[in-house]
C-alpha cells in the first residue's frame, strides 16, 4: 500500500537518511513503526519478528542479520523522529472515494467531517511537560494527553488531514489550521463545538460547502421562510452590536451585499428527532447551500448525521487498533507524535483496502467489518514483508 519509493522520498526530504550502513536503515524503521500499529500489544522485538518472518525463504536474506534489541529499535525510532511519518501522512492521505463509492457523496459533493479526540500517552515527565493533562492541579488526569483534530471522509472513514497539540490546546485552535485546507467540491460537516464567526468566515472563503450545527444560544433572525421548512438568516460578527446590528439585518433582508467581516447570509435547517433517548432536542444547522430545491431540508438533516462516521473512524483507531491498551507506547514527545502519525497512516491503509473491496462488489464500505479486515491484513503482513533487512 505504501510504496518504498514514496518512503525514500520523505526520508530524503526530511534529511533523516542514515550516513552509514545500519542494522536498521531509515526505510526499514518507517515500515516497522507502521507495523507497531498492526501489532499494538506486542513487544518491540516481537513486532520485528512478525515482519521478517517470511524473508528467510528469499534469496536476498542476510544470514548474519539478527533481530535488533529493544534498545536498538528505540534508538532507531529516535533517529527517525516525527518528520518523515508526518510528511508521509500529508503525502498519501487524500480522499479516496470514487464517483461510484456508495455513501460518500451528497448531490455530487464529497461528504467530509471535522471532529476531535484525545489520546492517552505514557506518564513520563517529558510527555507531561509537552502535552499536559486534563483536570486541574487538585485532581489531574491519570495520563498526559494529546488532542487530535482531524478531517475524515464520511463514506470511507478515511482520515485525510489532522493536527496535533497538547490537551490544553483548544479544538478550535487546531481546527483553524485544518479549515484553511478545505477545498471546493466538499460538503464539510461539523458539530456545534467548532462554530465561531471567524471559523465560519474562514471556511466559507475556501469555497467548500458547509453544514454545521450551532448552539441554541446563537440568535438567528428569520429573513425569509422557504417552502421546504428551512429559512434564510444572517450571521453577524459578535463584535458588532446595537443599531449597526439591526441595520445589517435589514440590509440582509433586502438582499444587499454584505461585508463578510461584518455579516454573512446563511440558510437554516431546524429539526428534532423523536425516536431516540433525549428525543425532542432541537438540532439547528446552518449551511452555505442556499438552493432548497437542490438540497431540501430533510436531505440536509439526513446528511448531517453522516458526521457520526468520523466518530466511528476514531473508535476504530482508538479502540480497535490499540485494543484494550488505549495508552500509546511512546515515552517521549517526539516518538508520541511519530506514533500518532503512523497510527493514522495504518488506519488509512486498512480503510483503502476496504474501500477497494467494497467498490469491487458494489457495496457500501460500511457493510464491511473493520476488525475482520484488520485481522486479515495482519495475517498477510507476516508473510509478505515490504522490505529486506
Amino acid at each position: 500500500m505504501i510504496h518504498r519509493d514514496v518512503i525514500d522520498d520523505v526520508i530524503r526530504e526530511t534529511g533523516t537518511r542514515e550516513e552509514r550502513t545500519r542494522l536498521l536503515p531509515a526505510h526499514v524503521v518507517v515500515y516497522y513503526v507502521l507495523a507497531l500499529n498492526l501489532f499494538f500489544g506486542e513487544a518491540y522485538e516481537e513486532v520485528m519478528r512478525q515482519l521478517v518472518n517470511g524473508l528467510r525463504f528469499l534469496g536476498n536474506w542476510r544470514d548474519h542479520w539478527r533481530i535488533p534489541t529493544t534498545s536498538a529499535i528505540s534508538q532507531a525510532r529516535t533517529r527517525l523522529g516525527e518528520a518523515p511519518l508526518k510528511l508521509l501522512f500529508q503525502r498519501i492521505t487524500v480522499p479516496m472515494a470514487r464517483p461510484g463509492t456508495r455513501g460518500a457523496w451528497f448531490h455530487g459533493l464529497r461528504l467530509m467531517a471535522i471532529d476531535g479526540l484525545v489520546l492517552d500517552v505514557p506518564d513520563t515527565p517529558d510527555n507531561d511537560k509537552e502535552f499536559g493533562r486534563s483536570g486541574n492541579d487538585t485532581t489531574p488526569g491519570p495520563f498526559p494527553q494529546v488532542r487530535l483534530v482531524a478531517v475524515g471522509e464520511c463514506g470511507t472513514h478515511a482520515v485525510v488531514d489532522a493536527e496535533l497539540g497538547g490537551v490544553t490546546t483548544g479544538e478550535q485552535t487546531l481546527a483553524a489550521k485544518l479549515i484553511a485546507r478545505f477545498v471546493p467540491g466538499m460538503l464539510i460537516l461539523a458539530d456545534r463545538n467548532f462554530y465561531s464567526y471567524q471559523a465560519w468566515q474562514q471556511a466559507v472563503a475556501t469555497g467548500a460547502h458547509l453544514l454545521w450545527r450551532i448552539t441554541s444560544t446563537l440568535t438567528l433572525p428569520v429573513l425569509q421562510g422557504l417552502p421546504d421548512g428551512s429559512y434564510r438568516s444572517v450571521l453577524i460578527n459578535p463584535k458588532i452590536r446595537g443599531r449597526r446590528r439591526e441595520a445589517l439585518i435589514t440590509a440582509a433582508a433586502a438582499g444587499a451585499d454584505l461585508d463578510p467581516d461584518q455579516a454573512m447570509v446563511v440558510r437554516v435547517v431546524e429539526y428534532t428527532i423523536e425516536d431516540r433517548p433525549g428525543s425532542g432536542e432541537l438540532f439547528c444547522l446552518i449551511t452555505t447551500i442556499a438552493d432548497y430545491e437542490f438540497a431540501p431540508a430533510v436531505e440536509l438533516a439526513a446528511a448531517y448525521h453522516e458526521r457520526w462516521e468520523i466518530e466511528l473512524s476514531f473508535d476504530e483507531i482508538e479502540t480497535h487498533q490499540t485494543g484494550h491498551h488505549r495508552v500509546l507506547r511512546s515515552k517521549t514527545p517526539e516518538l508520541v507524535k511519530q506514533e500518532i502519525w503512523s497510527l493514522l497512516l495504518t488506519h488509512y491503509a486498512i480503510r483503502h483496502i476496504m474501500k477497494d473491496a467494497a467498490d469491487t462488489v458494489g457495496t457500501d464500505p460500511d457493510d464491511l467489518s473493520f476488525m475482520r479486515s484488520y485481522r486479515a491484513i495482519r495475517r498477510q503482513v507476516t508473510n509478505q514483508a515490504g522490505f529486506s533487512p
